[in-house]
């Protein structure tokens, strides 16, 4: 059965183009075959969703609908036989007619008007959610078509949230032998529990043991670019801040590189140890210092 488009959409005749692709991007989320994995009618409804979308979306097809030339599904209705009859009438009556020549002129008029007209197709919309570290090093995906098949798509390191990605002639076909619109793709970024970012700069935090911060040593540290081995200084502290040059993201055909900064946090044992607590309680009573600013006394004197 074919579909009136407009239904489809939940959309009345005289939808703008703005109504019309608000309207199929709330619907296309909503049943996308990657968020109803394995519901058959969701992927109908998705494809009854995106067809509709194409004819809506070229003006020339909307108009050509809107005329009753076409079908919901882009077809041309049946008239060629009706047409000749109709041209051997305007014939006869161009014998016998004064005004014969001025009708079949326009009789000719209607026929070369309602050629097939060449069109490129639909751009088609797609949301790919990829994690930071995909984004970060670039890497190779699929997504689900309407269609129901798979197209490749390459992710360039340093893409960002956000960003779109068109693959040509991927999205609807063309009519009357026109191209096939384009996909486009944007890329939506997972939020990663150990490396966040800042433009082109990359931040985490490392934990060091008691021992490591006071006295200094070698440590491996993560990056996005895989583990690197790094050195404490010498009586580091929780918050101590190192900087790895070169070590964060770089955008798309561009050479800059930021910088990846690895944030110290001293951690303790984590059961208590004796021989630690008696030390400090001695050391502590010789060499006490403060780490917080003493706060004023406010109080009025009595």
């Amino acid at each position: 059965m074919t579909l009136n488009p407009y239904h489809t959409l939940g959309l009345a005749q005289r939808a703008t183009p703005a109504d019309i692709k608000a309207a199929y991007r709330k619907l296309a989320r909503k049943y996308h075959p990657d968020s109803n994995s394995g519901l058959a009618q969701a992927e109908d409804r998705f494809k009854e969703i995106s067809n509709a979308y194409s004819l809506l979306s070229d003006p020339i097809q909307r108009r050509k609908y809107d005329d009753g030339e076409i079908d919901g599904d882009g077809h041309a209705f049946a008239r060629s036989q009706n047409h000749a009859e109709a041209y051997s009438s305007y014939r006869r009556t161009a014998q016998t007619s004064a005004g014969a020549k001025a009708k079949k002129s326009r009789f000719n008029s209607f026929f070369k008007d309602h050629k097939s007209i060449k069109a490129k197709g639909a751009n088609v919309s797609y949301t790919l959610n990829i994690s930071f570290l995909e984004a970060a090093a670039g890497v190779h995906k699929t997504v689900r078509m309407t269609t129901g098949k798979t197209l490749k798509v390459q992710v360039p390191a340093g893409t960002e949230y956000g960003q779109v990605l068109r693959l040509k002639n991927q999205g609807m076909m063309g009519m009357g032998g026109g191209l096939a619109g384009d996909a486009l793709v944007e890329i939506k970024i997972i939020e990663d529990t150990t490396f966040k970012s800042e433009d082109l700069d990359v931040y985490s935090e490392e934990a060091v043991t008691l021992s490591e911060a006071l006295l200094g040593g070698r440590i491996e540290a993560r990056t996005i670019h895989g583990p690197v081995i790094i050195t404490v200084p010498e009586g580091s502290n929780s918050g101590t801040k190192l900087r790895l040059k070169g070590r964060g993201l770089q955008r798309p055909k561009s050479t800059k590189r930021g910088d990846h900064y690895v944030t110290l946090k001293v951690v303790l044992p984590q059961k208590g140890d004796a021989d630690l607590k008696r030390f400090v309680k001695k050391w502590a009573a010789k060499k006490p210092y403060s780490v917080r600013k003493e706060t004023l006394n406010t109080h009025a004197a009595e």
